[in-house]
């Protein structure tokens, strides 16, 4: 590997506290162009420190390969298309910010893609939006722009994307998108979940299954949870809530000393069911056990290991799925994400309206909502099983 070209993703703790990703050239230099949009990105649009995170690799592959190919990143926007056939081929070594063993760039025909198409859609997500921003500032020619995007008609969205009564208007399109294949919604099936429940060992982490695959709420949100946010009575009045009913509240706060992050910059409530509330009455009793989290105003302590009462990290959610899976002889390993996207399938099945799973699931954007608009394959059957036979359609002596 040349060191000439290589390009890092690096995390970047300010005084404040606030973290988030930059873009480092060989040099160990902030790239100029890359800090700015992804500050902006952190900050100026409030998104999570994991999306710089994402958007810090993506754009350390791009402008890795602009190095290798001495091309400037300003106006390589042409040339996109190439980058895709690089970021589909090239061993992910190639990178710059994992390790390689060797320096071959060339893969035979029929070899296999190294990265699949929403990786490579994910990655020119990123690219689109710095050169962007970077000429919003001067930094990149106007002339680029189109070159990214072209203009595109909104009578593709849903009707409900488009808002009540609007009419098709037109919208910035991208030029350079691969074709994702269609799947099934990503989701964790009933029958997973319920060998995750018998699997777990701790009232603790039942109600963390639970709070996921019955409540919708995010790895963040789960961890990022404090008592306060526990409305679990008839009435939350004397508790200064007017809502009614038992329920949560989801906040994004700033800081948290576990790292939790709540994605949607919006508070949203979530109602709870009995059974989730039952679940989350059997931690209490449990969490009481350990004197080191009295002080701890999180819902979700380290009850077992060091430091015993400090607030859960996000990590431990996916060390629990692991060990979860492990446990119940599962043929994959469950993801967090998955028992959400379970959530919101069963909600959407059960005939929950649009604009109630987008409110349920914390969404800001409708298009948010279009994986679980799909049915599977067995809902299709039995639309198909319930339309009458023909037979049953006649009547005594019709069409003897």
């Amino acid at each position: 590997m040349r060191e000439s070209t290589r390009v890092r993703a690096f995390p970047v703790t300010l005084p404040s506290g606030q973290r988030y990703w930059t873009v480092l050239d060989p040099l160990f230099v902030p790239v100029a162009a890359a800090d700015r949009f992804l500050q902006h990105v952190r900050f100026g649009k409030g998104k999570a420190e994991s999306t710089t995170e994402t958007y810090a690799y993506a754009l350390a592959l791009f402008l890795r390969w602009c190095l290798r190919t001495d091309r400037d990143w300003r106006t390589a926007a042409p040339d996109l298309g190439l980058f895709m056939t690089w970021l589909r081929h090239a061993p992910k070594g190639m990178s710059g910010i994992e390790p390689s063993s060797g320096e071959t760039l060339m893969v035979g025909p029929g070899r296999k893609p190294v990265r699949g198409e929403k990786r490579v859609n994910g990655v020119l997500t990123a690219v689109r939006g710095m050169v962007a921003h970077a000429v919003t500032h001067g930094d990149a020619p106007q002339w680029v722009l189109p070159v990214l995007f072209d203009l595109a008609s909104t009578a593709d969205l849903p009707a409900a994307a488009r808002g009540e009564g609007s009419t098709a208007g037109v919208r910035l399109g991208v030029r350079h998108r691969m074709k994702e294949p269609k799947r099934p919604v990503d989701r964790a099936s009933d029958e997973e979940i319920l060998a995750l429940l018998r699997a777990c060992r701790t009232a603790r982490d039942r109600m963390m299954l639970l709070f996921m695959g019955r409540g919708g709420l995010r790895r963040g949100e789960l961890v990022g949870l404090r008592r306060e946010d526990i409305h679990f009575l008839l009435s939350s009045v004397s508790l200064g809530c007017a809502v009614a009913g038992p329920h949560l509240h989801v906040v994004r706060r700033e800081l948290n000393p576990n790292g939790a992050w709540a994605k949607s910059r919006r508070e949203r409530v979530v109602p709870v069911d009995r059974l989730l509330v039952q679940a989350h009455d059997r931690y209490v009793m449990e969490r009481l056990a350990c004197r080191a989290a009295d002080a701890c105003d999180f819902v979700l302590v380290n009850l077992q290991r060091e430091p015993l009462g400090a607030p859960m990290p996000p990590r431990a959610v996916n060390e629990l799925m692991t060990a979860l899976s492990e446990r119940a002889s599962l043929a994959r390993r469950v993801r967090p994400h998955q028992l959400r996207h379970a959530f919101a399938s069963n909600a959407r099945a059960a005939g929950a309206d649009w604009d109630e799973l987008s409110e349920l699931m914390g969404h800001e954007s409708p298009e948010s909502l279009l994986p679980y608009l799909h049915p599977d394959s067995q809902a299709l059957r039995n639309v198909v099983e319930r339309v009458p036979s023909p037979r049953l359609l006649t009547t005594d002596g019709a069409g003897q």
